[in-house]
Formats: structure tokens, sequence, C-alpha cells
């Protein structure tokens, strides 16, 4: 077996990135909630991207309140709370599994991979990923907000291989290509594949240092061709 584990990416791999233009409309409601002009709260809510991901933030209500008082303004605890609310029922809503993740993540298992993920992302989205359906299907799972490190710093990669009790040239990872997150995972010696999903609508989702446009590596259109790799 060439491979001994298999590492994915979360948004825009196992699950949908999230529309910008819903995710606009969501921070104007949450804006309107706490009495804020909605431009300055969409402007700041993109500009503390990276401390949601490195946990800076570890829940929406203490980002709302920073945000806040950078526009001078100070909630109430209950519009805290609401704006918090409405962030985070939107987030369960929109993140739906990629068709055919929960299946390639039980046959992986199955077939005897050990299987990883690592993902930026607020402390919020990890507690949403753990009732995910194919959470059960997923041996280790590293969350940037949990430990406060960040794609593609090595030591995120390197973190879930000793995890996963596999060296890192041993490992297959999967990913959209954002945040740099191929050349992170090969520089540590893992083998990376770029997902290019054909239907995402590149014009409405959130990317930060894409690296896809420029991949000139391993490429795949779905999810199931990671087992057809590993043939």
């Amino acid at each position: 077996m060439k491979y001994s584990a298999v590492i994915f990416d979360l948004f825009g791999t196992l699950i949908d990135k999230f529309s910008l233009r819903e995710q606009r409309n969501v921070l104007r409601q949450m804006a309107s909630v706490v009495s804020v002009p909605p431009d300055d709260f969409i402007r700041l809510w993109f500009d503390t991207f990276n401390e949601r991901g490195l946990g800076i933030f570890q829940t929406i209500d203490a980002n709302v309140d920073y945000i806040c008082r950078q526009l001078g303004v100070t909630p109430a605890k209950d519009q805290t709370g609401l704006a918090a609310r409405i962030n985070l029922d939107y987030a369960a809503r929109a993140m739906k599994p990629q068709p055919g993740a929960t299946g390639v993540l039980s046959r992986l298992k199955s077939s005897g991979y050990r299987t990883g993920l690592i993902t930026n992302c607020s402390a919020a989205i990890s507690r949403i990923v753990k009732d995910m359906p194919f959470a059960p299907y997923i041996d280790v799972s590293v969350f940037s907000a949990l430990i406060g490190i960040q794609k593609p710093d090595p030591r995120i990669y390197l973190q879930a291989a000793e995890q996963l009790a596999v060296q890192p040239d041993k490992c297959l990872y999967v990913g959209d290509g954002d945040s740099q997150e191929l050349t992170g995972a090969s520089q540590v010696g893992m083998h990376p594949v770029l997902l290019r999903l054909p239907d995402e609508d590149s014009t409405d989702v959130h990317r930060v240092d894409a690296e896809a446009a420029q991949w000139h590596g391993t490429t795949i259109s779905s999810l199931k061709d990671v087992l057809t790799l590993l043939e």
C-alpha cells in the first residue's frame, strides 16, 4: 500500500464553500440586530477571518462584540447573542456534505486507510463538523482554531500525521487549493491532490491565497476519484 492515510480539507472538499451572497445577507441581518452600518460590519467580519481561524475569537459572540467596539457601539448581551445565533444557524444549514463524501470515507476506512481532516475554521465550525454524517469515519480532525495554527503552516500537517501515527510521506492530502494548502502539504512530504469541482461558482466563494489556478500537480474532479487514485 503506497499510502497509509488520506487527509482531507473541509470547505470546498468534504463540504461546499459558503456562498458569498448568502454570507453577506446573513451579515446584514447580524448588523441590523446590533445596530451598526451593514457595510462596515461586513468589512470587519472578513477582516477578522484569520482571528477566527486562529481561535483568537473562541465564540461568534466575541467576534461580534469586537466588531461593535471597533464601530463605537456597545450592544446588549441579548443582541450579541441573537446576532451570533443567526450566524451559527446559517452555518449549520449551509454545511452539507459533498455528494459521496460519507461513502468515500467509509470505503477508505473499510479498506484499511487511516483518515484525517485539516481545516482552517472557527471554533464554532469545529463543533458543527462533529455532527456531520461523515464525522464517524474520520480518525483525526485538526481544527486551526483549537490549536492556534493555520494552513499552510507545516505544524498543522505534522500534527495530523503524528496523531494518525503515520509518516507524512505516507499521507495523501486532498483539498481545493485554498490557503496554499497543497503547497503546505507538499513541503512536509505529503502527496497533495487538487479537488477541482466542475460546478463550483468561482464568483460566489471566498478564497484566501488560492493556488488552484496555478496548480500543475495531480487533479481530480470528484471525491470518488480518490478511490481510483488509490487502486
